[in-house]
């Protein structure tokens, strides 16, 4: 498996008004957007040529919201203290410029 492209860890990840995990992943790596569970597995995933990233024009600068397979997600990409040694966590910028990148190069 390659290294993935963009990886976030920490990321709150909602659906609607419900909260699916609070310390979620999002991972683009093989062409392929991953939302993750803290533990490991998978709430969903897509193709990146299949995702919508954007951010909603109502929210803080850490929130984008990512369309897979039909359902809207709310990311929360800022919200966690990095660990001290750590890098903090990507902004909801960065998450969308690596989902544009990574379909244009897939594309």
């Amino acid at each position: 498996m390659a290294e993935p492209e963009f990886t976030a860890q920490g990321v709150r990840i909602g659906r609607r008004l419900r909260s699916l995990t609070r310390a979620g992943q999002v991972r683009i790596s093989d062409g392929r957007l991953q939302l993750l569970t803290s533990y490991g597995s998978e709430i969903d995933s897509a193709p990146v040529e299949a995702v919508r990233a954007s951010r909603p024009w109502f929210a803080p600068d850490d929130r984008a919201t990512a369309d897979l397979n039909g359902t809207r997600y709310l990311l929360t990409l800022g919200e966690h203290d990095p660990a001290p040694g750590r890098p903090g966590p990507p902004a909801a910028r960065r998450f969308i410029e690596a989902v544009r990148r990574a379909a244009e190069r897939g594309g």
